[in-house]
């Protein structure tokens, strides 16, 4: 195998590896935790502060959901329902928005502040 492939394989752990040790410290903390079903959100990067869950009782799906005031900076999306987060509180695609798979989809560092979510059929 040559040097340039052995250090791709060689990064490409170290990112996997470093990423699983971020989920597992959020989990470690106790209002870190995401239940399966459950899109969560977070104030703080990397999963601080307490939780903010959202299921399909609490969010209808193909609804705009403003999070109250709660500017997001991490999340996980553990429904298995694709969810989209935006920048805005109404949904608007006039500001950034990016939609997160459904199944286990972790992000301690959101790509913007997120003010509202919506969850897919």
């Amino acid at each position: 195998m040559n040097k340039l492939v052995q250090r791709g394989l060689v990064t490409t752990g170290l990112v996997i590896t470093t990423a699983l040790g971020t989920v597992a410290a959020a989990a470690a903390d106790g209002s870190s935790k995401c239940d399966p079903g459950e899109f969560c959100l977070w104030a703080g990067d990397n999963y601080k502060g307490k939780a903010v869950r959202h299921t399909l009782e609490t969010a209808n799906p193909e609804q705009c959901i403003p999070l109250g005031g709660l500017e997001a900076h991490s999340l996980v999306n553990r429904m298995r329902k694709d969810v989209t987060v935006y920048q805005g509180e109404t949904c608007s695609t006039e500001a950034d928005f990016t939609t997160y798979p459904g199944g286990g989809t972790y992000a301690p560092s959101a790509p913007f502040v997120v003010r509202a979510i919506q969850v897919w059929n």
